[in-house]
């Protein structure tokens, strides 16, 4: 819901440098690993991979992630903020061998500002032939976009039919960081902040489905930082919905132009909502 920095758009367009990247423990800042990670996986288990869309980084850490839960023995199924869960018939066809990437690409509109070369990997990665699954998670962005301009009262039946079962605006402290970081971009920031916890919800929703079905499988999210960050977005939805849920998050930081200490105080938790996340990873140019 948040939309991609200036920075960031630079770099998707241009190539992000080489980077070098340390993965933290959330809770104690000590330097951790993957596969200490991957050791705290287990089937059942959600696991959120923040990122910001187009950054080369975020994209490839993700990626060594899934490699490394593949490597662990997991099966691994794979949901992505950026596809709405009423395409699911094109992932699938895609997938098979239906539809060519240019088809699929025309059927879900793709039209994210960044090429699709970056999901690319992601989206494939599951192993169909093993019963693995690629999923689109999220709401379409017509009803995002109408709650973002004119409210929740502008939904109609049809449009509700589509919005996840007893829908409720998100916590407070989640709405005053939503405010801090996006409010002065929106026209009505109240609207915007519904239509954030939509997003939140509808994700939250279709992965909960998911792997009450399928409890053998893990399933990586790939979704926007600012909705795994902290409390109050997506992984507080999913225990919402079903509080025996497994959840890990993985928050990333690029760190460039930041100073050591800009970096130390960017992982330190809230005093509110608490870790940042489960495991941090942090990047910057070599």
């Amino acid at each position: 819901m948040l939309k991609m920095p200036i920075l960031l758009l630079i770099l998707s367009l241009l190539g992000a440098p080489k980077a070098f990247s340390q993965l933290y423990d959330g809770k104690t800042l000590s330097k951790t690993d993957i596969n200490d990670l991957a050791s705290k996986v287990k089937p059942g288990t959600i696991l959120l991979l923040g990122e910001n869309p187009g950054l080369a980084t975020h994209r490839d850490q993700p990626l060594e992630t899934l490699r490394a839960l593949r490597a662990a023995g997991l099966k691994v199924s794979v949901g992505l903020e950026f596809i709405n869960y009423t395409d699911q018939n094109f992932v699938t066809d895609y997938r098979s061998g239906i539809l060519s990437e240019q088809q699929f690409l025309s059927a879900v509109k793709w039209s994210q500002g960044f090429s699709f070369d970056f999901y690319r990997e992601q989206l494939n990665f599951p192993a169909i032939e093993g019963g693995e699954q690629s999923l689109g998670l999220n709401l379409p962005r017509t009803l995002t976009s109408k709650i973002s301009r004119n409210g929740l009262e502008a939904l109609t039946a049809d449009d509700w039919s589509l919005m996840p079962p007893g829908f409720q605006l998100g916590r407070d402290s989640y709405r005053q960081r939503f405010m801090a970081a996006a409010g002065a971009h929106c026209k009505v920031p109240e609207n915007c902040f519904a239509a954030q916890c939509a997003w939140d919800d509808t994700m939250a929703w279709q992965a909960t489905n998911f792997i009450t079905t399928h409890p053998d499988h893990v399933l990586a999210v790939v979704v926007g930082e600012f909705h795994v960050q902290f409390g109050g977005g997506i992984k507080h939805r999913l225990l919402q919905r079903l509080p025996e849920a497994k959840v890990i998050t993985l928050s990333q930081i690029w760190a460039e132009d930041m100073t050591d200490e800009e970096v130390r105080t960017a992982m330190q938790p809230s005093d509110i909502e608490g870790e940042r996340a489960d495991f941090i990873w942090v990047a910057k140019p070599e």
